[in-house]
C-alpha cells in the first residue's frame, strides 16, 4: 500500500503564517520596562509595521493574553477603570503609543498592543508586552541622630524610575527649597535641634508626596532656669523653686545648690516655713544622656516685719535743762520700714514720728517700727533731767544704767 504525501506548501504562505502570529518582530516597544510613580502619568512608546498591502482595520492595547467570548482580547479603551485615564497618541500606520494617567499600583500589569486588519487571519499581538511597575516613595531615616552629628535621609522607591528624576524635600510639609537635587538622598551637616521634624520627598513636576518619617535630634539640657513660686515670699510661707531645661531626650537627673553646696535633687525643690536665712543664692543642674548645665543663679527674696528694733543715743557726756538729746531708731526689716513712732511710757499718743527724736524732758521712750508685713516696738530708755539751777545734770540712760543710779 503506497501513502501519498501532501505537495509542499508553497514558501510564500509559509511566511504569512509566521507573519500572522508574530509576537515580536513586529510590535516595538521603547522601553519595555516602565517604573513610574504613583498618581503619575505614563508614556507607553510603541511602533509597529504589518504586511504591505493589507489596511489596518483596528488598534487598541489590552492587558491579558486570554479572549473573551468573541474572540477577541478586550480591549482598554472599553474598561471603565481605563476609559477615562487611557489615551491613544498614536496612528494606524506605525506608531501605537498611549498614556496612561493617575497610575496605581492596580496598573500593575504587562501591556499588549492589538492591531487586526481587512484580512481576517492577520491579526497580531505584540507578546511580551510593556511591564508597568508603579511605586510610591518612602523616607529612610535613621530613628535619630545626636545635635552636631551627620544625617543622611534618602527617598526610596520599589523600582529605578524610567523617568529621570529630580527630588524635592520637605520638612513639616514646608519645602526645602535649597534641597533641590538628581541625588535622592538629603544630607545634612552637623544637625541642629531647629534641624528636627517630619521629612517627606517628592519629585519635581509630580503631585505625589510621600508619607513622611520623624527625624529625632537629641541633645544636652540647654536653657536650664528656675522658677519661683509663690512670687511674693513672706517668712513663714512654703516656697517651691522649679527647675526646667530644654533637652532631647528630656533630662531626668535635677539636682539643687544653696549657695553652692548641695540640698537636694529632683525637678522640684521644696522649702517650708522659709525664713530670712535662706536668702542664698539658688541653682539647679539638669543631666541627660548627652550632657549636664547649670541654671542661672537666683536669690529669694524673702519679706519679713521690722525685727531688733532698738534705740540707740546720739550724743554723749553732760547735758543740762534746756538742752535736747536725740533718739535714733534703727530695726532690721524686708522691704524697709515705712514709718516709725515715738512713745513716752504712760502716755497712748505718740509724741514724734520719724527715725529720730529730740527728748527735751525726763522719761523713758521707746520707738515703734512699720512695714506693710508688721510692727516691731523697742525697749525704753530713760532721760533723767535735772534742774540748771542746782547744776544738776541731765543723765542719758538705759534700763540697766537707770537700775544702777536707783542704788547709788
Amino acid at each position: 500500500m503506497s501513502v501519498r504525501m501532501a505537495p509542499p506548501l508553497p514558501l510564500i504562505f509559509l511566511l504569512m503564517i509566521h507573519r500572522a502570529y508574530s509576537t515580536k518582530e513586529d510590535v516595538n516597544y521603547s522601553p519595555s520596562q516602565i517604573c513610574a510613580l504613583k498618581n503619575s502619568s505614563v508614556i507607553m512608546s510603541c511602533t509597529f509595521t504589518y504586511p504591505t498591502g493589507r489596511q489596518i482595520k483596528k488598534v487598541f492595547w489590552t492587558k491579558t493574553t486570554v479572549k473573551n467570548a468573541d474572540d477577541e482580547f478586550p480591549d482598554l479603551s472599553e474598561d471603565p477603570e481605563y476609559s477615562q485615564r487611557l489615551q491613544y497618541l498614536g496612528d494606524k500606520q506605525q506608531n501605537c503609543t498611549i498614556r496612561l494617567s493617575h497610575v496605581t499600583q492596580k496598573d500593575q500589569h504587562m501591556y499588549y498592543f492589538r492591531f487586526t486588519t481587512d484580512k481576517a487571519d492577520v491579526k497580531w499581538l505584540g507578546a511580551p508586552g510593556v511591564t508597568l511597575t508603579v511605586t510610591d516613595l518612602q523616607v529612610e531615616a535613621p530613628e535619630r541622630v545626636t545635635e552636631g552629628h551627620n544625617v543622611s535621609l534618602t527617598c526610596k522607591s520599589s523600582c529605578t524610575l524610567t523617568d529621570r528624576a529630580t527630588f524635592i524635600w520637605y520638612r513639616n510639609s514646608q519645602p526645602l527649597t535649597e534641597r533641590r537635587d538628581r541625588n535622592n538622598q538629603l544630607l545634612l551637616q552637623s544637625v541642629r535641634r531647629e534641624d528636627a521634624g517630619r521629612y517627606s520627598c517628592a519629585l519635581h513636576g509630580h503631585s505625589y508626596i510621600s508619607p513622611a518619617a520623624h527625624l529625632n535630634v537629641t541633645y544636652a539640657p540647654k536653657n536650664v532656669s528656675v522658677s519661683i513660686s509663690p512670687s511674693v515670699i513672706v517668712e513663714g510661707d512654703s516656697v517651691t523653686l522649679s527647675c526646667s531645661s530644654d533637652s532631647n531626650p528630656p533630662a531626668l537627673n535635677f539636682s539643687w545648690f544653696k549657695g553652692g553646696m548641695f540640698v537636694g535633687s529632683g525637678r522640684i525643690y521644696n522649702i517650708s516655713k522659709i525664713s530670712s536665712d535662706d536668702s542664698k543664692k539658688y541653682k539647679c543642674k539638669s543631666r541627660n544622656e548627652h550632657g549636664e548645665k547649670y541654671s542661672d543663679a537666683v536669690t529669694l527674696n524673702i519679706m519679713y516685719s521690722p525685727r531688733n528694733v532698738s534705740v540707740s543715743i546720739s550724743q554723749s557726756g553732760q547735758l543740762w535743762e534746756g538742752d535736747s538729746v536725740t533718739l535714733i531708731c534703727s530695726s532690721d526689716s524686708n522691704p524697709p520700714v515705712l514709718n516709725f513712732s515715738w512713745f513716752k511710757e504712760n502716755q497712748s499718743s505718740a509724741v514724734g514720728s520719724g527715725q529720730s527724736f529730740s527728748a527735751l524732758q525726763s522719761g523713758r521712750f521707746y520707738c515703734e517700727a512699720h512695714n506693710q508685713y508688721g510692727s516691731q516696738r523697742s525697749d525704753a530708755v530713760t532721760v533723767t533731767v535735772k534742774a540748771r539751777s542746782s547744776q544738776k545734770k541731765i543723765f542719758l540712760t538705759t534700763n540697766r544704767e537707770r537700775n544702777q543710779l536707783d542704788q547709788l
